[in-house]
């Protein structure tokens, strides 16, 4: 995940636990941070899908989108939008940028734990993904 907002990390991360999701959740605090672990880690095991909050310093989660889609070692992660905009401009241009969902932050921690079973249900357990 990479996120700005420590609080957002925090709850995000307490979401994996309280839902006994048993995978390694690695944060990040802007797209800088995120590219650099995952250019330095390619021989690795590639992360099962990215949650990619839009607006960060350094480097936003647009512009780490658009890098993200154009390298052929990284462009088949999963990318998952996590913002707190709504803005129409915002979907639709994370779509056009390759994002494979946009998922808006909810605003309770209830809600939030749902939407994080639900998303990695669906991105760990439903979905084939390449290897």
């Amino acid at each position: 995940m990479a996120d700005d907002d420590a609080d957002d990390r925090f709850l995000v991360q307490a979401a994996f636990e309280d839902n006994n999701i048993p995978y390694n959740v690695l944060f990040f605090e802007d797209g800088e941070q995120l590219l650099t672990h995952l250019k330095n880690k390619m021989n690795e095991v590639a992360p099962s899908f990215i949650l990619l909050d839009l607006n960060m310093p350094k480097r936003d989660g647009r512009d780490v989108l658009k890098v993200l889609k154009a390298d052929s070692r990284l462009r088949s992660i999963p990318i998952i939008i996590f913002s707190t905009s709504k803005a129409p401009d915002d979907v639709d241009s994370s779509y056009r940028l390759g994002a494979n969902s946009y998922v808006v932050k909810p605003t309770s921690y209830e809600h939030l734990k749902d939407v994080i079973l639900k998303i990695s249900d669906f991105w760990l357990n439903t979905a084939l993904t390449p290897s």
